[in-house]
């Protein structure tokens, strides 16, 4: 799921994710990988730092070696807005293990900076990004990264102990080495021990005062979405001398957008929220033109013909957006919770009972419970390790126990006495950490830097036997998605490269969908409306749609294979 997070997720990620309080899922050690998986490559030279001796296989190998040496650390968001080394635990873990990161983030256009430091060969020593983005194909294939598995093979192979072997299995490439390792990863095997705790990021909310004001009404159907939307500017059509939003959408893209449908990652929580199933009898089911999804994008339609859609939603961007949300501008948004816990902090600081809570929205016509997504395999991002790495031995080490319990417990508790302590005979937030955590996320990252502040290699399930219960204004988000979440781990890594054949037209088609999605909604009448559609249907099938769903029915039916396997 992919663009789809951002500071504001990692606020509520403390959370959030696998709100599973109190659990202890620790992960079993997995087996290394396949013979053939794990020989070293022949490129991978002889480390500056590498030791005569090799570790045993169940010795943390970053304890050899914790002279200072500092990484350049390449997070392709524009919003992160950390800095290492300015907080205690990032201080505690520079001085636990010798290394200090500096980390880079792109000054405007992400894809544009990665891409030029693709093109020139000049990736920092780490990178991590979205296991969606097409960067991690041009990195892997153009071979400016490195093998993990070799490099563990050569230098430390407590990674192999450390890492969790579906995951490696997951991502491993056609040479059967694997290039990236991903964060907030969540197995089938997780999802079928957790999967009845485990929360979505997927919401449809209104303003809770508003909305109860207007008497809660149902908005599950076209009709009751309409007419609440139309109450709502009529009671309340200014929000402290500025003009009410009724309904508020993640930002328009080049490929669409994410509340409605993204086809460039095919992504919508639209069509999650019609519980619209993505494949029937084993082969790929095309919800777009689903009867039920059209209906819907009609009924969006008309809630612009009769005055219910700004037109702020088509230009603004998440800056402006996040500032409105803080006003409390919006009555309803079709929108990720995480993407706005800053501002619902705001809000529940101002006013409890102004904050945005979570309620039924669309549904199908037979009012189906949705089918959100929950967390996946794939994760949210995945971190590579360069060719241009300035010491292999230290970089795997050091990933080896980012991802180690270890790890885990110390970049999201931090250190013992600082942001956490002993209480009631479990390791704990201290009370004056967790309070600030909870109403101030960013004084929290700046004051103690743990829970999520670095979550580059976070383990969102590792976490869980840390985790402090969700408190308001997020629980009642989270708790709302319980039970409606679905594992969709099957439909990711099934889209073309991007310079195949199908990888183009597929991009043909995400942009041609990505100009037609506004039409459609600023569709002057229904008949407009479907000539527009209709138009866009018709350039798709002339830019291979058909070869662009067998090559994903392709890797589909390969992920369900590989998936079942995980679960023996």
């Amino acid at each position: 799921m992919k663009k789809w997070l951002s500071l504001t997720m990692v606020a509520a990620l403390m959370s959030t994710l696998v709100a599973c309080s109190g659990g202890n899922n620790k992960p079993e050690a997995s087996s290394s990988p396949s013979a053939s998986a794990s020989q070293p490559s022949a490129s991978s030279a002889e480390s500056p730092s590498a030791s005569a001796e090799q570790p045993a296989a169940d010795e943390a190998g970053w304890k050899s070696d914790t002279s200072p040496i500092t990484f350049d650390w390449y997070l392709n968001f524009a919003w992160f807005p950390n800095k290492w080394g300015v907080d205690p635990t990032s201080q505690y873990i520079t001085k636990k293990t010798g290394v200090s990161l500096n980390l880079v983030v792109p000054a405007g256009n992400e894809n544009e900076k990665l891409n030029a430091m693709i093109a020139a060969n000049q990736l920092p020593d780490f990178i991590t990004l979205g296991w969606w983005e097409e960067g991690v194909k041009k990195m892997v294939e153009g071979g400016l990264v490195e093998s993990l598995t070799d490099l563990a093979d050569q230098y430390d192979p407590y990674f192999f102990k450390v890492a969790d072997g579906a995951k490696l299995s997951w991502y491993a490439q056609p040479d059967g080495k694997t290039y990236v390792y991903p964060n907030a990863s969540s197995s089938p095997a997780d999802f079928k021990n957790f999967g009845t705790q485990f929360t979505s990021n997927q919401t449809f909310v209104v303003r809770k005062d508003m909305y109860e004001a207007i008497g809660s009404p149902d908005m599950r159907t076209p009709e009751g979405f309409l007419n609440a939307l139309k109450l709502a500017k009529e009671k309340f059509p200014e929000v402290n001398g500025q003009p009410l939003i009724p309904i508020g959408f993640h930002e328009f893209g080049e490929d669409g957008n994410y509340s409605f449908f993204d086809v460039g990652q095919d992504s919508s929580y639209l069509s999650h929220y019609l519980a619209l199933p993505r494949e029937k009898e084993g082969k790929l089911y095309d919800r777009l033109t689903d009867p039920e999804y059209v209906r819907w994008l009609k009924t969006f339609r008309q809630a612009n013909q009769d005055g219910l859609i700004s037109k702020d939603i088509f230009v603004d961007k998440r800056a402006q957006m996040e500032e409105k949300i803080a006003q409390g501008r919006y009555f309803a948004m079709l929108y990720q919770r995480t993407d706005f816990a800053a501002q619902q902090n705001v809000l529940y600081a101002n006013d409890p009972n102004s904050v945005y809570i979570a309620v039924d929205g669309p549904a199908n016509t037979n009012l189906d419970a949705p089918t959100l997504a929950g967390p996946a395999i794939s994760g949210w991002t995945v971190t590579l390790i360069s060719k241009n790495v300035k010491d292999k031995e230290r970089a795997i080490k050091f990933l080896s126990y980012l991802i180690s319990e270890e790890g885990q417990k110390d970049m999201y508790l931090g250190e013992k006495g600082v942001s956490y302590d002993t209480i009631d005979g479990k390791d704990q937030f201290k009370p004056e950490a967790l309070s600030l955590m909870n109403t101030d996320r960013s004084a929290f990252d700046k004051q103690y830097g743990a829970s999520h502040t670095f979550w580059m290699l976070m383990d969102t399930n590792m976490q869980l036997q840390w985790q402090p219960p969700a408190v308001e204004p997020f629980k009642q988000l989270e708790d709302w998605t319980k039970g409606k979440t679905e594992s969709y781990s099957q439909y990711d890594l099934i889209n073309p490269p991007a310079t195949s054949k199908e990888g183009i037209n597929a991009k043909k088609i995400a942009t041609e969908w990505g100009k037609a999605l506004p039409k459609l909604l600023l569709a002057k009448s229904e008949a407009d409306f479907d000539q527009t559609f209709n138009d866009f249907i018709a350039k798709r099938d002339k830019s291979g749609f058909a070869d662009l769903m067998a090559y994903r029915q392709t890797k589909y039916e390969e992920n369900v294979k590989k998936l079942a396997e995980f679960l023996k």
